[in-house]
């Protein structure tokens, strides 16, 4: 069962601005790689594979269609302007794991999107039964890491010198990891889940 058909689309307010979540789906592939090369080379880096490249947004979609990745596009006045995805490898031998990807358009930064996307992507793991997350990105994207820590995911490891940008400079990437199930427990021990639900 598709784990975003029951709470998508919806939209979701915060401090400073409304957005409109709903899933990704294979029709979103060419404004999804629009939206791709419209971010800055950094931002990039700690993704796996260059999402800039038709092939590898095509192999994304199949992964949606198989439903091992659910991923969700945040828009804005009928523009998109971030998106995530929980990618999880059912065949592996770390099933119960997801790896959690966040992009946000540089214009709504500071807008609380961010947040948005890693409690909704936390929602997303626990309909999906996985028990743990992780994001990984550059050491230097301060803002990024202190959100997802504000979050409750804590700093699992540093990889140095993990990737080369397109100038050849290297790049340490950070790995977060969030326990689901503990986080989960945290949030009813202080009455929150409804924040996460509303």
């Amino acid at each position: 069962m598709n784990p975003l058909a029951e709470r998508y689309p919806r939209t979701v307010v915060t401090e400073k601005a409304r957005f409109e979540l709903r899933p990704m789906t294979i029709d979103d592939e060419r404004i999804v790689l629009d939206f791709a090369r419209t971010l800055p080379t950094h931002d990039l880096l700690f993704m796996r594979r260059d999402i800039t490249q038709p092939k590898v947004l095509s192999a994304w979609a199949r992964e949606i269609a198989a439903e091992n990745i659910a991923s969700l596009l945040a828009w804005r006045d009928d523009r998109l302007v971030g998106c995530s995805a929980v990618v999880r490898v059912p065949l592996s031998f770390s099933p119960h794991v997801g790896d959690l990807r966040v992009l946000i358009a540089p214009a709504v930064r500071e807008l609380g999107l961010g947040r948005v996307l890693i409690q909704e992507s936390f929602l997303v793991a626990l309909a999906l039964g996985l028990e743990k997350l992780t994001a990984h990105m550059t050491a230097d994207q301060r803002a990024a890491i202190t959100v997802f820590e504000d979050l409750g995911f804590r700093g699992e490891a540093l990889l140095r010198d993990q990737v080369r940008d397109v100038r050849g400079r290297k790049h340490d990437i950070v790995i977060l990891s969030l326990d689901v199930a503990a986080h989960q427990a945290k949030l009813e021990l202080y009455g929150l889940p409804e924040a996460f639900e509303s």
